[in-house]
């Protein structure tokens, strides 16, 4: 009698409807999607699950948490015009990301710049807009210091803090240890100090992010902990009220199989136990949760069509026109160290019951072009179309697409 545990299945992916036996998106079939687009690949999002999800924060979280949107999930101005109209502010990590952000008609007051390496261009660019910079070293300071005089004008700045602690438990730490991200915190004070006698220069107060894509409300309860008593600490040293404290995201969504969706009631009643006290304790701060992928991620699929099926010693291969020079992420090549599947399915069979164990792989010649591996779908011939789910967040534009000079892929927004 086996005693094997049954392999861990991916999270329910039931964002978007089965009707007549093919995905929908939005109230439209994928395979009128597809005939619309005129051809394959491309992106699809559905504006009305990135509403819900920021409906569902606004209901859940502490009316006084302000939601941004960091588009470095997703830039596409389309995607981006949509969320900052449901969110606080935007927060960008580019010269290019800020033009997109200031198109969208956003308040320059609501939009802030984080990146480890700004150009002269992009401080110029940034302080100009009004906009406020996440200042991620001493130097970058002075910089911005010595920009602000040339064009006789104030930059607004908030310091970016490289704490002593980490989010645990986190797909990606962008804090505590060595790191290219921010100020090491028992640096802040002296760096403070020299923004109060610097002319030019308007603080405005800390972005503490940790780490992203955690699944673990204990993780994320930790660090948020931590952070305020962070910040509560630098402010002694300020040179100015606090008036905006951002204490990043890290929200997850479920990628791979064993993951489930992360649950936000713990978060939401921690923060409004803690509130009152960082109210006291900073009482003109705004706090700010910046979220990317858990606001879109989940609201976007990948398309591909089959373009050939072969058996390769007993292994069925689906070949498909789209792969990891659109889909760095799905490939499993852009953060893991084990490569693990997304959710896929054949879009145009959801209600198919008969399956076969395939590897859904791109055209590119690398072996790395595999977009599902040994895995169970049903079964599909040539013309089907491959969807892969929480293609939202950190797909188009995260992705090599001039590698070996392949047809680009089109985005949707709908």
């Amino acid at each position: 009698m086996s005693t094997a545990k049954p392999a861990p299945q991916h999270a329910p992916m039931n964002q978007f409807p089965v009707v007549d036996n093919c995905l929908s998106v939005a109230g439209q079939s994928i395979t009128d999607i597809a005939a619309t687009m005129g051809s394959t690949p491309f992106y699809v999002y559905d504006s009305n699950l990135m509403t819900q999800r920021v409906e569902e924060l606004r209901s859940t979280l502490p009316e006084q948490i302000h939601l941004h949107y960091a588009m470095k999930a997703n830039p596409m101005p389309a995607v981006v015009n949509h969320m900052a109209s449901l969110v606080d502010g935007l927060d960008v990590a580019s010269g290019g990301e800020l033009e997109v952000a200031l198109a969208s008609g956003t308040k320059p007051d609501t939009i802030s710049f984080a990146g480890p390496g700004k150009s002269d261009w992009e401080l110029e660019a940034a302080i100009k807009a009004g906009i406020t910079l996440n200042v991620e070293s001493e130097n970058e300071l002075r910089r911005i210091a010595r920009i602000s005089a040339e064009q006789s004008t104030v930059a607004n700045v908030a310091i970016r803090v490289n704490p002593d602690f980490e989010l645990k438990a986190s797909g990606m730490k962008m804090a505590g240890g060595p790191k290219q991200f921010g100020i090491d915190a028992e640096r802040v004070p002296d760096v403070l100090k020299e923004i109060g006698v610097t002319n030019g220069l308007h603080f405005r107060g800390f972005h503490i992010f940790c780490g992203s894509q955690n699944l673990k409300s204990d993780a994320i309860i930790e660090a948020h902990d931590n952070t305020f008593e962070l910040a509560i600490r630098l402010a002694k040293d300020a040179p100015g009220p606090v008036e905006m404290l951002n204490i990043g995201g890290g929200l997850g969504i479920p990628y791979f199989p064993g993951e489930s969706r992360m649950d936000l009631a713990p978060i939401a009643a921690n923060l409004e136990a803690k509130l009152p006290a960082i109210r006291e304790q900073l009482p003109e701060a705004e706090i700010v949760m910046e979220l990317g992928r858990y606001l879109v991620g989940e609201a976007g699929l990948y398309l591909s069509k089959v373009i050939d099926k072969k058996v390769s010693r007993g292994h069925t291969f689906l070949i498909v026109d789209g792969g990891l020079h659109h889909h760095l992420a799905a490939s499993g090549n852009f953060g893991q160290v084990i490569r693990k599947n997304y959710p896929v399915a054949v879009a145009n069979k959801m209600e198919n019951t008969e399956t076969e164990e395939v590897s859904v792989v791109g055209p590119l010649c690398t072996p790395l072009d595999i977009l599902a591996n040994n895995m169970a779908l049903p079964a599909a011939e040539i013309g089907d179309l491959v969807a892969v789910y929480q293609s939202g967040a950190y797909g188009y534009s995260a992705s090599p697409h001039q590698f070996l000079s392949h047809p680009g892929v089109k985005e949707l927004l709908l």
